[in-house]
């Protein structure tokens, strides 16, 4: 009956974030609407993390098997694909490092951030 409740809650907030989606007119995916509605709810103590957690902890162990329709559909349209091979793999592989050189020297300067206000 846990999981039930924890699934509604989960559930309702992404329907919040759906709505969301279809009333302002911004390109940010309803997804993400869910997240920060989730986020806020966490942190201002409206929501208790325990009220979503093994649920939550449920939905991450089944992700990978969420891949595999759009697996499935890469492997469908290869055909297409072939043509743009190269500029997918340098796509790729620019904006992979470009994400991991953002997120390190943001990581790098929390990290400073933090250290510098423990001196203090």
């Amino acid at each position: 009956m846990k999981y039930i409740a924890q699934f509604t809650v989960i559930l309702t907030i992404t329907f919040i974030g759906e709505v969301l989606n279809r009333t302002i007119p911004l390109p940010i995916p309803a997804g993400i609407y869910g997240m920060i509605i989730l986020f806020i709810l966490l942190v201002s103590g409206i929501l208790k993390l325990s009220h979503v957690k093994e649920s939550g902890k449920f939905l991450i162990y089944m992700m990978p098997l969420m891949f595999i329709p759009a697996t499935v559909g890469l492997m469908d349209s290869w055909g297409i694909m072939q043509e743009f091979l190269t500029a997918i793999i340098v796509i790729s592989l620019l904006s992979t490092v470009i994400v991991l050189a953002v997120a390190g020297r943001v990581t790098q300067y929390i990290i400073g951030r933090k250290q510098k206000g423990g001196r203090e």
